[in-house]
C-alpha cells in the first residue's frame, strides 16, 4: 500500500529547474496560490483538494476512506450545539502563557477554531482567512482563538504564517478535543500516507499517538453559550467567513434589541 501512495517526485523541464519538486512542495505552492485568490474560503480550499487528487489520486482515496470512517462513527456529532454551553478550557498559547475560556469571554463573543496543525494547507488557509477577517470580527466586539494539538513552537509558526493577531493555543495530547468529541485516531493506512507526505505528527505534537481533532469552528456568545458551529469530518471544508460574521451580527442585533 505504501508504494501506491508514496508522493511522487515531479520533474519540471530541465532548462527551468535544477531539482525535482516533491509532492508536499507542490502542495505548499498550490496552497500559496489559493491564498492569493479572492473567492470565498470554500473555493480556495477546494482548489487545494483538487490539486491533491490530480497529483496523487491514491493519496486522495486514502483520505476519502478516512473521512468516511469518521462520518460512519459519528465523530463530532455530539460536539457542543447552538444553545449549549461551551466547555471551559485552560491551555497555553504560542508563548507558553496560560489562556482560559472565561478570561477570553470577559471581552465579548469568541470564535473558537480547531485546526490540525501548521503542516495542514487547509488549516493554513483557514487561519489566513480568519486573520484577514479579524477587523470585521472585532467590529462586533468579538475575537478569535485557534486551537491545535501541536507544541508551542509549531503553533507559533502557524501564527507567523497567518500573521494572526489572535492566540493559537496548544491542546497537548488532545484533551480538550476529546472532551468535545472531536478527537480521532488517524489509523494505520492514513498514517503511512501522511508520513510519506512528510507529516511527522510525533515531532509536531510531542507524542506518538497519531490523534487529531476534526477541524471545527464554534461561535460562542459572551455568556459562554454556543451561537453557531461548523463541525465536519472532512477537514477540506471549513466554516465560511460570511457565516461566521452572520452569527456575530445576529447576536449583536439580539443584544441591541434587548437594550431598547
Amino acid at each position: 500500500m505504501t508504494s501506491l501512495i508514496k508522493p511522487p517526485r515531479i520533474a519540471a523541464p530541465a532548462e527551468k529547474v535544477v531539482t525535482e519538486k516533491t509532492f508536499d512542495e507542490i502542495l505548499d505552492a498550490a496552497a500559496e496560490e489559493a491564498r492569493r485568490m479572492d473567492p470565498p474560503l470554500s473555493v480556495r480550499l477546494q482548489t487545494v483538494a483538487d490539486k491533491v487528487r490530480a497529483l496523487n489520486p491514491a493519496f486522495a482515496d486514502v483520505i476519502d476512506r478516512l473521512i468516511a470512517r469518521l462520518a460512519d462513527n459519528g465523530v463530532g456529532v455530539t460536539a457542543p450545539r447552538p444553545g449549549e454551553p461551551m466547555p471551559p478550557f485552560l491551555l497555553r498559547d504560542e508563548t507558553g502563557r496560560l489562556v482560559s475560556l472565561p478570561s477570553l469571554l470577559e471581552d465579548g463573543p469568541l470564535v473558537v477554531s480547531f485546526n490540525r496543525g501548521h503542516w495542514c494547507p487547509y488549516c493554513r488557509l483557514n487561519m489566513d482567512a480568519l486573520s484577514r477577517a479579524e477587523t470585521e470580527i472585532a467590529s462586533f466586539g468579538a475575537q478569535v482563538v485557534a486551537i491545535s494539538p501541536e507544541i508551542s513552537a509549531w503553533a507559533a509558526q502557524l501564527k507567523t504564517y497567518a500573521k494572526a493577531p489572535f492566540h493559537i493555543l496548544s491542546d497537548l495530547d488532545n484533551g480538550y478535543a476529546l472532551e468535545l468529541n472531536l478527537l480521532f485516531w488517524v489509523g494505520d493506512e492514513a498514517r503511512r500516507a501522511m508520513s510519506s507526505a512528510g507529516v511527522d505528527l510525533d515531532r509536531f505534537q510531542g507524542n506518538d499517538a497519531w490523534m487529531l481533532p476534526i477541524p471545527a469552528t464554534f461561535v460562542v456568545g459572551a455568556d459562554g453559550v454556543v451561537l453557531s458551529r461548523y463541525v465536519d469530518p472532512d477537514f477540506r471544508r471549513r466554516m465560511e467567513i460570511e457565516d461566521l460574521i452572520g452569527a456575530l451580527r445576529t447576536d449583536a442585533k439580539h443584544h441591541a434589541d434587548q437594550a431598547r
